[in-house]
């Protein structure tokens, strides 16, 4: 911060100056496939059949209206895209993909074979499988919730082919010069004159099973690099080798150089690709893996859609955060990952090893995303974490509760909850590819067991939900609603209480959000203990968020039926913090 003279003022160590603009969208994260799904088997490396797999048509009124009743103004419909997959479609005119380039019986949805066209999975009719998609779409918009459906910028699957495409689009490498590694009009990079090897000894379903085609081999040559920026004929089975990169224009072995003039052709399909599927009446779009397409394609192609399609968001997965600031200001993005930051520093809070500090929470708004913090986009969970509750990470779905307040009321941005994490979903489970790692799957098929005690065979009242699942629910719901209506959390400043250490007790954390019209006071214990909290707003505090120092403060609990708290301006009063507890006070003058 600079003043007029020109001297530097030290920043207000409690606050920001930066503007804050009201982003508060709530995003329910489901994997489609599985959402809908009502089949309990779940055996390891199950095909369709045996395991089941959720349709679009499951996705009912009473569905969308529940989660519009949780607090979610956005739907982010996961692995929509048809994708490689060892289910036999050939009947339909779907080309059979090769199982030594897949993961999982289901496949990677981040593996994309048609850009153009929908999962044959997730429809009752796959001949009409487009038509349920759109009435999906129509049916999430009847609910008054928005459409989110994932684009992946970076990488197309071993085997692209699409069947759907419409008059005069071209696939991806229809016309390259595969005797070069690298042109700047080439959809892909190329490894001339050696042959692809899958990776050795992978065995796509275990030694058990045989998927289709599954024979150590997979006819690509030359090779083409992986999606993972692998330039290698022999990618190993941790690399993302079930994908191949896609070329915008940069030269990755030489020095990454840039070719951007004239416009690549990649880009160009891009384009049209983003401006078809808004086409669709989608109202945004996650983009897998951002930050590894260059920004100057997302500087020019976001501009384009939003030109046709003012309202569209565009959001970056994204985990380096020197890149934050350039992918919004030049890129265009609407909203980040903020996984590197708060994801990170909560999850060791949560993880009761002893390793969190509450100084990480600190950090984020101080310096990670100081300037952006209404475009970050928080979580808990997603398709890429463990679960809460599973073993491998917090172990209760009852962590969530002080974790998913800071996520949720830190900024004004907005905020995702994945599905069957608000029924404390625990991930257990052998799936298939991915194995037993806390997980649910994007690999396989599966049923969901928390999500189907909620689902109730498609009544979605939460029938089979035990009462601790009820309970856990409600606290999300209160929590969400409350971000979503109150003008403190959706717009309001923020000002710190703990900042400093020593303030309050390891693993608790205070601050006010307020505008000149409401005040909303959060007071977390991370801690799986009660904890002895001293709260007191001095003098400073309630100037800072615009209330005098005179008379008595009433603390309403906006997510409990608590009596209200009385507290004198600048007097200490000890609050007995319960473990893994949050309470979001509504500050008034009595």
């Amino acid at each position: 911060m600079t003043t007029s003279e020109g001297a530097t003022e030290t920043p207000n160590p409690y606050t920001t100056d930066e503007e804050v603009t009201d982003q508060k969208l709530v995003i329910y994260q489901m994997m489609t496939r599985l959402f809908g799904n009502k089949k309990t088997v779940n055996k390891t490396y199950g095909t369709l059949q045996e395991n089941g797999v959720g349709k679009f048509n499951d996705i009912t009124d009473k569905a969308l209206q529940e989660i519009k009743k949780l607090g979610a103004t956005h739907v982010w419909y996961t692995g929509v895209l048809e994708h490689a997959l060892m289910t036999d479609y050939t009947k339909f005119g779907i080309p059979l993909d090769d199982a030594d380039v897949i993961k999982g019986r289901a496949g990677s949805p981040y593996a994309i074979k048609d850009y153009y066209d929908v999962n044959p999975d997730l429809a009752v009719d796959v001949r009409k499988r487009m038509t349920e998609f759109e009435a999906l779409v129509k049916r999430t918009h009847g609910n008054g919730l928005k459409v989110i459906i994932d684009f992946v910028p970076n990488h197309v699957a071993r085997k692209y082919q699409s069947d759907a495409k419409p008059a005069g689009v071209e696939d991806f490498g229809a016309k390259d010069d595969v005797t070069v590694g690298f042109k700047s009009s080439n959809n892909f990079y190329y490894l001339p004159g050696q042959p692809l090897q899958v990776p050795s000894g992978y065995n796509a379903l275990s030694a058990s099973f045989k998927g289709p085609q599954e024979d150590g081999k997979f006819n690509e040559n030359p090779a083409k690099a992986s999606g993972n920026d692998v330039f290698s004929a022999t990618p190993s089975v941790d690399d993302w080798f079930e994908t191949v990169k896609l070329n915008y224009g940069v030269d990755y072995q030489n020095n990454r150089t840039k070719h951007f003039s004239p416009t690549p052709d990649t880009w160009l399909k891009m384009r049209d690709i983003l401006m078809y599927w808004a086409g669709k009446n989608v109202d945004g779009f996650r983009c897998d893996m951002a930050e590894m397409v260059p920004v100057e394609f997302w500087a020019w192609v976001i501009p384009q859609v939003k030109a046709k399609y003012p309202d569209i968001k565009f959001i970056a997965e994204i985990y380096n955060p020197k890149e934050y600031h350039n992918y919004i200001k030049t890129g265009g993005f609407d909203y980040l990952y903020d996984k590197v930051g708060l994801y990170d520093g909560v999850r060791r809070l949560m993880e009761n090893k002893g390793k969190g500090n509450t100084a990480e929470i600190t950090r984020v708004w101080q310096e990670e995303s100081k300037g952006i913090s209404s475009q970050m986009l928080r979580f808990l969970e997603n398709h890429d974490e463990q679960r809460l509750a599973s073993a491998e990470f917090a172990g209760t779905p009852w962590a969530g509760v002080p974790a998913m307040t800071v996520s949720a009321t830190l900024g004004s941005g907005p905020v995702l909850i994945y599905f069957g994490q608000e029924v404390g979903e625990l991930g257990k489970g052998h799936e298939g590819f991915q194995g037993e790692d806390g997980r649910t799957t994007i690999f396989d098929y599966w049923g969901v067991p928390a999500h189907q005690a909620w689902m109730n065979g498609g009544k979605f009242d939460g029938g089979k939900l035990t009462e601790d699942q009820q309970r856990l629910r409600e606290f999300y719901t209160k929590l969400l609603n409350v971000s979503t209506s109150r003008e403190a959390i959706r717009k309001g400043k923020l000002y710190a209480l703990t900042v400093q250490e020593g303030v309050a007790p390891a693993g608790t954390y205070a601050y006010i959000r307020h505008t000149a019209n409401e005040r909303i006071l959060v007071v977390v214990n991370f801690n799986r203990t009660a904890s002895d909290f001293s709260l007191a707003l001095p003098a400073q505090a309630l100037s800072a968020v615009g209330m005098d120092n005179k008379g008595t403060l009433i603390l309403q609990d906006l997510l409990s039926s608590m009596p209200p708290l009385f507290l004198e301006p600048s007097v200490k009063t000890n609050i007995t913090l319960a473990p893994l507890s949050a309470h979001l006070f509504l500050l008034q003058k009595k």
